[in-house]
């Protein structure tokens, strides 16, 4: 089985196993987990910040830094395809009570003249606008990596307005690199990152919310609030700690074989793919409408390959460090061949009706 769905697939290596069961432990809500400790400090400094709280998964990571940026009533600004508007529940408006006003992009990355407008005047009668929030890189613009002048710009303008910047950094590892862009150098605009340890880095579990002391000390609380207070986490942060120093660097070759899957498609009449698009791990693809795309999900299953059905007859295919160049290449001409056989017997059907 090639298991394309998700860089959330991996599973821990034996190696990681080894460190998992050899972690020390300690009560984090003591705040005495010395694994947690070390994950903590080490992810701060890495992102130049002066704290790091471990949270269960990235959405109490994001909602975590919503909680502590705004107040009830408060307007939040994002790309209307990010993951805090399109996959997060709603949460915004149970924990928060704030509301979100997405803006339409091509890249993820919205115009400044369009975040501009969107920001509200200071009438009574209109809400607050709290927090800007940018997705890096972002999941449904095909992993695109959001730029540091693009970031830069956007941090003059909330200067400018006295307003939060906040990262959807899951899989800010990937940006780095793809760009050789510092961890350091990427964060350096924002008040509050949210980074995942159980994507592409290959951790089983895991996310880290940065920012000032004043702001992880807040998020610790509404951490313990939500349930997210974990007692001997330490089994966790030290394979998130692992991941880290060992996956982060075998990112690039899943970038590459992203790029070699998506030339290979690119050579099928039955598949729509912008190659410009792809720049990290993450691949969408459309197929033509004369295939049926449950059909042909269906069939790449019994041949032991596993994809995401989107909308639109499109599919997304993500690569981590368990998918190697050859299974990236037998999956692409599957897929290719695949396609061929649906649509040879779908015009033959019309053919003899």
């Amino acid at each position: 089985m090639i298991d394309l769905r998700s860089d959330t697939i991996t599973k821990p290596t034996e190696d990681m196993r080894k460190v998992i069961a050899n972690a020390e432990v300690g009560d984090d809500v003591f705040g005495e987990d010395p694994s947690v400790n070390e994950l903590q400090k080490y992810v701060a400094n890495l992102f130049g910040k002066e704290a790091a709280l471990f949270v269960p998964s990235g959405v109490m990571g994001n909602q975590l830094a919503l909680k502590v940026l705004t107040n009830p009533g408060d307007e939040v600004i994002l790309e209307r395809q990010s993951h805090i508007f399109y996959y997060e529940t709603a949460a915004p408006s149970i924990i928060s009570r704030i509301q979100l006003r997405p803006i339409d992009s091509e890249l993820g990355m919205p115009s400044y003249e369009q975040i501009k407008k969107s920001i509200r005047t200071s009438e009574y009668y209109f809400p607050k606008t709290s927090v800007i929030c940018l997705e890096n890189t972002h999941n449904r613009h095909s992993g695109t990596i959001i730029s540091l002048d693009y970031i830069r710009e956007v941090k003059r303008l909330a200067v400018e307005y006295n307003i939060y910047l906040h990262c959807d950094g899951a899989r800010i590892w990937n940006a780095c690199a793809a760009t050789g862009i510092s961890p350091k150098e990427y964060a350096e605009p924002f008040d509050t990152l949210s980074v995942c340890l159980s994507k592409a880095l290959g951790a089983p579990i895991g996310s880290l919310l940065i920012g000032s002391n004043e702001t992880i000390l807040k998020a610790k609380k509404w951490r313990k609030i939500l349930g997210g207070g974990m007692r001997q986490a330490g089994i966790l942060a030290a394979a998130g700690l692992y991941a880290i120093k060992k996956h982060f660097p075998l990112l690039r070759q899943d970038h590459f074989n992203a790029k070699k899957f998506s030339e290979i498609l690119a050579e099928s009449e039955f598949i729509k793919i912008d190659l410009s698009r792809v720049q990290t791990n993450i691949v969408f693809f459309n197929v033509s409408n004369v295939i049926s795309a449950n059909q042909f999900n269906e069939k790449l299953k019994e041949k032991g390959i596993f994809l995401i059905p989107m909308e639109d007859n499109s599919f997304r295919a993500v690569f981590h460090f368990q998918v190697n160049y050859e299974q990236t290449v037998y999956s692409a001409k599957t897929i290719v061949e695949t396609l061929y056989e649906l649509a040879k017997s779908s015009k033959f059907q019309i053919i003899t009706h």
